[in-house]
């Protein structure tokens, strides 16, 4: 089951990756994008990566968000909703993705890959994180939080008093 599961979920990274280029608006595009994220980092879950799969969920959601959210804000159209061609230099850039593509494939074929040596750890998310950070790990925590912090307390203080208090004075 989880193998139909890992083919079902690569199968839809790919298919929303395409459609980002074939959607003719921003956001539709953005949303694609999200939906091929949250398919990777549903792969990312199935292979036990929990600490990685619930980072990029939880990371590509607000950053998609966010991105959806500047849209609304700065795009000339509203929403980016209007339609629009989302390719440009349709034919270099598919010269340069099928010359990747050649160089990567042969890659794969050429390359000699090692062999597994050991078995693999008990918990690969604490070896992930142990052989990334080492003895920084729990700084890192700390740290992670503290930029948290400081990025809902920028938010708060910029407001001055939100969409609808601006013109009520109750007594």
């Amino acid at each position: 089951m989880e193998d139909v599961g890992f083919w079902v979920l690569a199968v839809a990274a790919v298919g929303f990756g395409v459609a980002v280029f074939v959607v003719d608006s921003m956001a539709r595009a953005t949303f694609a994008l999200l939906a091929s994220f949250l398919c990777v980092g549903g792969e990312l879950l199935l292979v036990e990566l929990r600490y990685l799969g619930a980072l990029v969920i939880l990371m590509m959601i607000m950053e998609m968000l966010v991105m959806v959210v500047f849209m609304v804000m700065y795009m000339m159209n509203p929403a980016g909703l209007m339609p629009m061609t989302m390719m440009h230099n349709a034919r270099g850039a598919a010269v340069i993705a099928g010359g990747a593509f050649a160089a990567l494939a042969a890659g794969i074929v050429l390359v000699p890959w090692p062999e597994r040596e050991g078995r693999p750890p008990a918990d690969p998310t604490f070896a992930l994180g142990e052989s990334i950070m080492g003895a920084k790990m729990l700084v890192m925590m700390v740290i992670g939080i503290a930029i948290l912090a400081t990025m809902i307390a920028t938010v708060v203080l910029a407001m001055h008093r939100g969409r609808y208090d601006e013109g009520r004075h109750d007594a």
